[in-house]
């Protein structure tokens, strides 16, 4: 397990594991009053955490499943990327594909963070790539069933 200094800025409880298997943590909406998100509409919502990763890592922010299936609401740019030497509060875009406007509330899980290691790539320029049996395959190429 990996250490991760936080600064908590906000109100709310810094994000824990539910489960000791559980792979993300749950974000909280750190807001002084409601948000109403209409049909379509995005914003960025604060939670009042900073972190500090370690380099080689990352954290992925994520859609809920639950607010997602009953409400239409997710995270736009999915998984969003904090990378290790970004300092800022922790933002999630989120987004209202539901056909109900959705009120978020202070305190509310509003998405799930997960930490995972990553690793830096190096380009090297060549002429042509080696052949495999997919080939330039790409969306849809191995039909639907």
């Amino acid at each position: 397990m990996i250490q991760v200094k936080v600064l908590n800025k906000g109100r709310q409880p810094l994000p824990a594991y539910a489960t000791p298997q559980s792979a993300g943590m749950d974000l909280r909406a750190d807001i002084d009053e409601p948000i109403t998100l209409k049909p379509m509409e995005r914003r960025l919502i604060p939670t009042g955490l900073h972190i500090a990763l370690p380099a080689g890592f990352e954290a992925q922010i994520r859609p809920r499943s639950g607010l997602a299936l009953k409400h239409g609401l997710t995270v736009l740019n999915t998984p969003g990327t904090v990378d290790a030497d970004y300092r800022g509060e922790l933002m999630v875009l989120l987004i209202n594909l539901g056909d109900r406007d959705f009120v978020i509330n202070a305190g509310e899980r509003i998405a799930q963070m997960v930490i995972a290691r990553h690793e830096n790539a190096d380009f090297i320029a060549v002429e042509v790539l080696d052949e495999t049996e997919r080939g330039e395959g790409g969306y849809g190429h191995t039909g639907v069933k």
